[in-house]
């Protein structure tokens, strides 16, 4: 097989471009306890802000971000940045989260790879990637992360809390978690309790990696160019691209087509490549080259692991914990989230009395179309940002 100059990892490290990131050292005296009863050390919090904090501190907006994204929503490409915001065109001056107003701040998970603690950071104890002694973590301690990062940027209470798929989760964990922190919450294309099914995605793709003989057990961080997990991580990437579309999309663009042929088979080769393969390959050339395989575990299995209702008996008694004002979006097209799972937390927090709005974007996109179709995504979010700073 052909050798590959993918690096061993994409993660982020101390003493590369640090691009528009800010850091927050939480301090060394105060461990931080995670949901599976293990601590840590020195843990450091990778963010971004736009936008100024008006005097009392009543402006803010947390976005939480998904799977694979970062602190990096709005901006071009740069040093330090690979890739363009991943909501470039929601957020900034005069855009439907508004930077003239508002001051947004997005922070990279923890167990994330683009500058906050996760496994590819050095391990206080010896200095050495943490590998496979990063602790498995949860939505939950992702969100007590940000609590933190909240209390060191003075924000005692979050305008709103915005964000999708996965970040959907963290915006219901902090309504649920800490109601009195959060005024409105704008949950897009997630869901309550993660279901057998999605775990079932998350599955494969982790026993992809696993499978990778270059990933050794989460101990590749030493690996030549081209000698670690990138095999494992591409396929992973690949299994989830699949989710985040529809097949009407996938039909209508690539079709049966073929991309090369063998022409001694005259296009029945085995290995004849059809269009959307080279898609898939694509996007997990794309992830290689920016994310971390451990991260990529780490996260999600937490995301299979989200369920709001964990320790709170039902998920009724945990949707009634939620305070704020919602505006919960869904995609018409969604297989991944189906839209019947934010409907379900809308009708759940409209019975016992929440006020809450449901709009369904009308897209062929899939689960990816909170990503692509901003007009759809913007007006209802500027909308109900401007009606609630007034009330």
């Amino acid at each position: 097989m052909a050798r590959h100059d993918y690096p061993a990892t994409g993660a982020w490290s101390v003493g590369q471009p640090v691009g528009n990131r800010q850091f927050a050292n939480f301090p060394s005296d105060r461990p931080f306890a995670l949901d599976g009863g293990k601590h840590l050390h020195d843990v450091t919090i990778a963010y971004e802000t736009w936008g100024s904090l008006n005097s009392d501190a009543t402006n803010a907006i947390l976005l939480c971000h998904a799977w694979t994204g970062d602190s990096h929503v709005a901006g071009p490409a740069r040093d330090g940045h690979p890739t363009p915001g991943w909501w470039e065109g929601i957020i900034g001056p005069g855009l439907a989260i508004d930077t003239n107003k508002w001051f947004v701040v997005c922070s990279n998970v923890i167990g994330g790879c683009q500058g906050s603690t996760g496994p590819a950071s050095p391990h206080p104890e010896d200095g050495k990637p943490y590998g496979s002694r990063f602790p498995v973590i949860t939505v939950r301690d992702m969100v007590r992360a940000q609590v933190r990062l909240s209390d060191m940027l003075g924000i005692a209470r979050w305008h709103s809390i915005v964000g999708g798929s996965m970040g959907g989760m963290q915006v219901l964990e902090w309504a649920v978690t800490f109601p009195d922190r959060v005024k409105t919450i704008i949950p897009v294309a997630t869901c309550a309790q993660s279901t057998a099914q999605q775990i079932a995605w998350g599955a494969i793709g982790r026993r992809a990696i696993a499978l990778d003989p270059k990933w050794r057990g989460g101990e590749y961080y030493e690996a030549e160019i081209g000698d670690g997990p990138w095999q494992g991580l591409s396929i992973a990437r690949s299994i989830a691209q699949v989710t985040f579309r529809s097949d009407n999309v996938f039909t209508e663009r690539f079709g049966r087509e073929l991309a090369d042929t063998d022409a001694d088979y005259n296009g029945l080769g085995l290995w004849d490549r059809f269009e959307v393969e080279g898609y898939l390959d694509h996007h997990g050339d794309r992830l290689i080259r920016r994310f971390d395989a451990n991260s990529y575990l780490i996260i999600g299995k937490a995301m299979d692991l989200h369920d709001i209702a964990r320790g709170r008996g039902t998920l009724e008694s945990a949707i009634k914990r939620i305070a704020a004002k919602t505006l919960i979006i869904g995609i018409s097209s969604d297989i991944l989230y189906p839209s019947y799972q934010q409907k379900q937390i809308h009708q759940m927090l409209t019975q016992q009395g929440t006020e809450s709005t449901y709009v369904e974007i009308d897209s062929p996109h899939g689960h990816d179309a909170f990503l692509i179709n901003l007009d759809q995504v913007g007006a209802p979010i500027r909308s109900f940002l401007e009606e609630s700073f007034n009330e």
